[in-house]
């Protein structure tokens, strides 16, 4: 409030920007003290939420059919991602689907080389 009247007291020495330019403060309606007061205000309650949050966090118990459930989760993607559940994926494979998009990948590799000029 004080420091726009100062300003214009002092003809705004020193502290001229380009039009196009306004401080965040000035873009939001505020001196440059509110606005650093307004950080700090902001600061001070995220710290807050955050020692919020983590005292909550000690109080919450997961239900333990939910656990279990987790559990199992993390065990097939542990047993996926291993050698050996790869090696289980395998057996798995349609041998014949596989087969058929080699065959026909090789049929495009084909055609597209018979068009090619260079070729």
């Amino acid at each position: 409030m004080f420091g726009g009247q100062l300003k214009d007291l002092t003809g705004g020495l020193g502290e001229e920007k380009p039009e196009g330019e306004k401080s965040e403060a000035a873009a939001k309606g505020m001196t440059q003290e509110e606005f650093e007061q307004y950080q700090q205000q902001l600061a001070e309650e995220n710290e807050l939420d955050d020692t919020q949050i983590q005292a909550a966090a000690d109080d919450v118990e997961l239900p333990t059919e939910l656990a279990k459930m987790i559990a199992e989760d993390n065990q097939e993607e542990e047993q996926k991602q291993s050698v050996l559940g790869q090696l289980a994926d395998i057996q798995n494979m349609d041998v014949d689907q596989l087969k058929e998009k080699a065959q026909n990948t090789l049929e495009e590799l084909r055609q597209s080389a018979e068009k090619c000029d260079v070729m």
